[in-house]
C-alpha cells in the first residue's frame, strides 16, 4: 500500500512541492528512502524508526521504502523526517488522511519531539502558492510561518501531537496570524554628531533616495566609517513587502529564530575582508545565501574596499548590475535576491596619507597604482557616486556647526523623494532601478543641460553605463528638490559625483 504525503523543498527563495510515498511489504524489516536524498536524508530512517517507536506506536516490522518525488530534486536537511513519519504510520493504517491535502515539516528527534528547521517561512510561502490550506511546522518555527497570509499554520512539539490530531483525539490549535510591525531605526549613529563633511551628507542623502551606490575615499580619521554607519538612520522604514522578502532570505540562511522571527527593520551588512568569495556571494555544496542577499533591501558595507581579495571584488560584478546572484554549484544552480545599495569606503594610498594635507605620503608611484588598482574598472563603473572625503578642519571639530541637520530631518526628504519614484505610472522603482525606457520619459534634458553632458562623456570618459548613471543621480537630485524636470544644476552636481577618484590622484 503506497500513500501520498506533502512537504517541501526550497530551491533558493522557490519552493518545489515533494510528494513522500511509503510501501511496505513482507521482507525483512528494513528502511529504503529513495528520491535524491543526501547524507542528512539519508539518515532519518533512524530517527524515523526510533521517534514512532518512541511516540507509542509500533513501528512496522516489515520493509519500508520511502520515496521522495521527483527524484530529480536533491532533497536536503532534515525537514523530511516529519513527513517521512506521517506517510509511514499512514501506510501501516495507523492515521488515515482521506486524500487531505495537508503538509508537514519538521526534524525528529530520537524521543519524537519535532525540532525547527531553517526556510520554514520560504516554505510555508511556497505551499500556499501550490494551493495549500493547512502546513504543520515545529512549534519553534511557528512564529515565522504565521507570516503567511491564507494559510492555517498548526504548531507541534512532537511526533504524538501531530498522532492525536490526526486521529481526532486531541485538536491541534491553528495560531493566530502575526500582524505586521514597523520597527523604528536604532543605530547610534546621527549626520547631526558628525562634524563638517557637509558635501559627503549630501552625497549620502542622494545614495539613500535614490538607491545609488556610492564610493567615500579618504585619509584615516576623516570619519569615513562614523558616515557610513549613520547612513542607516536616513534610510526610510521598511514596508511589509520588504520586511518579508528580506525575512525569507535570513529564514533560508538559518537567521531567524523563535525570538526574532522577521526582519522589520533596515540592516548594515558589514564582511570583513578576509571574508571568502562563497561569504559574500553566497555558496557551500548545496548554495546559501551569501552576505550580498543577506543585504537585499538593505545596505552591503565594504569598510576598507581595497583590502578585499580580487576575486571577491570581481564577483560583485553581477549583482551590481542585476540586482541577483546566481550561484552554480555541480550539485545545482540557484538564484539569489541582491538588490543592495553597495556603501564603500578606502584610503587613498597604503598609507592613507596621499590627500592629508597635513601629513606626507610616502608610498611610491607604484605602491599607490597597485593598490589603487585593486578595485578594477567594471567594478568602479558600477559605483554612481564617487566622494573625495576630506580632513576634518579644526574649527568644525572645535566649534558647534549650527548648519549640520540631523537624521531625522534628511530621512522625511529622503521618504518624500523616494514616494515620488514609486508613485510614477510606468516606473515603480527606485530610479537606480530604472529601465531604459522609464529613463527616456523622467530623464528628459533640456538644450543646455544635454551640451553640458555631452562635453562630460569627452572630457570624464563616461561610458554608455556612467551616461545613464548620471542621468538616474540627476533625476534622484530633482526629486529631492521636488521638481518635475531635471534642471542644469541637477546635472551638474551629478556630475561632479562621478568623477572617478581612483586613478586621478
Amino acid at each position: 500500500m503506497s500513500e501520498k504525503i506533502y512537504t517541501i523543498a526550497t530551491l533558493g527563495l522557490k519552493g518545489v512541492l515533494v510528494e513522500v510515498e511509503a510501501n511496505l511489504s513482507r521482507h525483512l524489516p528494513k528502511i529504503i528512502i529513495v528520491g535524491l536524498p543526501d547524507a542528512a536524508v539519508q539518515e532519518a530512517k533512524e530517527r524515523v524508526w526510533a521517534a514512532i517507536d518512541n511516540s507509542g506506536t509500533r513501528f512496522p516490522r516489515q520493509k519500508v521504502v520511502i520515496n521522495l518525488a521527483p527524484a530529480q530534486i536533491r532533497k536536503e536537511g532534515g525537514s523530511y523526517d516529519l513527513p517521512m513519519a506521517i506517510a509511514v504510520l499512514q501506510a501501516s493504517g495507523e492515521i488515515d488522511l482521506a486524500g487531505e491535502r495537508v503538509a508537514f515539516i519538521g526534524e525528529l528527534s530520537l524521543s519524537g519531539e519535532i525540532k525547527s528547521v531553517p526556510g520554514v517561512l520560504v516554505m510555508a510561502s511556497s505551499l500556499k502558492e501550490h494551493g495549500f490550506s493547512k502546513v504543520f511546522v515545529p512549534a519553534g518555527n511557528v512564529r515565522e510561518a504565521s507570516l503567511i497570509q491564507g494559510i492555517d499554520v498548526y504548531p507541534v512539539k512532537n511526533l504524538r501531537q501531530v498522532i492525536d490530531h490526526l486521529k481526532n483525539f486531541s485538536l491541534l490549535e491553528i495560531y493566530p496570524p502575526a500582524a505586521w510591525e514597523e520597527k523604528k531605526i536604532v543605530t547610534g549613529f546621527d549626520l547631526a554628531d558628525i562634524r563638517g563633511q557637509l558635501v559627503t551628507k549630501r552625497a549620502l542623502e542622494i545614495a539613500a533616495a535614490g538607491g545609488h551606490n556610492i564610493f567615500l575615499v579618504g585619509p584615516p580619521g576623516a570619519g569615513k566609517t562614523m558616515l557610513a554607519k549613520s547612513f542607516l538612520s536616513i534610510l526610510p522604514p521598511l514596508n511589509a513587502a520588504e520586511a518579508l522578502e528580506i525575512s525569507k532570505v535570513y529564514s533560508l540562511a538559518g537567521l531567524l529564530s523563535e525570538e526574532n522571527y522577521f526582519i522589520n527593520q533596515r540592516i548594515l551588512r558589514s564582511p570583513h575582508h578576509s571574508a571568502s568569495v562563497s561569504a559574500i556571494i553566497g555558496g557551500g555544496s548545496w548554495p546559501k545565501p551569501g552576505e550580498i542577499s543577506l543585504a537585499h533591501r538593505n545596505v552591503l558595507f565594504l569598510d576598507e574596499i581595497l583590502e578585499f581579495p580580487r576575486r571577491v571584488l570581481e564577483a560583485l560584478r553581477q549583482p551590481l548590475e542585476d540586482g541577483v546572484i546566481t550561484v552554480s554549484r555541480v550539485k545545482g544552480s540557484l538564484d539569489f535576491p541582491a538588490n543592495f545599495i553597495l556603501l564603500a569606503t578606502a584610503n587613498p594610498c597604503p598609507c592613507g596619507y596621499l590627500t592629508d594635507p597635513d601629513k606626507e605620503c610616502h608610498c611610491s608611484q607604484n605602491d599607490i597604482k597597485r593598490y589603487q588598482k585593486r578595485l578594477s574598472g567594471p567594478v568602479l563603473d558600477r559605483i554612481d557616486l564617487h566622494v573625495l572625503v576630506d580632513k576634518v578642519k579644526s574649527q568644525d571639530l572645535q566649534g558647534i556647526d549650527l548648519i549640520s541637520e540631523n537624521s531625522a530631518i534628511v530621512q522625511q526628504r529622503v521618504i518624500l523623494a523616494r514616494s515620488r519614484q514609486i508613485e510614477r505610472p510606468s516606473q515603480r522603482c527606485l530610479n537606480s532601478e530604472m529601465a531604459i525606457a522609464a529613463i527616456k520619459k523622467y530623464c528628459r534634458l533640456d538644450d543646455v543641460s544635454q551640451q553640458i553632458l555631452n562635453q562630460a562623456i569627452d572630457s570624464l570618459g563616461l561610458t554608455a553605463r556612467g551616461y545613464f548613471k548620471v542621468l538616474k543621480v540627476a533625476r534622484t537630485i530633482a526629486d529631492l528638490a521636488d521638481s518635475p524636470s531635471i534642471r542644469k544644476d541637477h546635472i551638474l552636481e551629478a556630475l561632479q559625483y562621478r568623477n572617478k577618484i581612483l586613478g586621478a590622484l
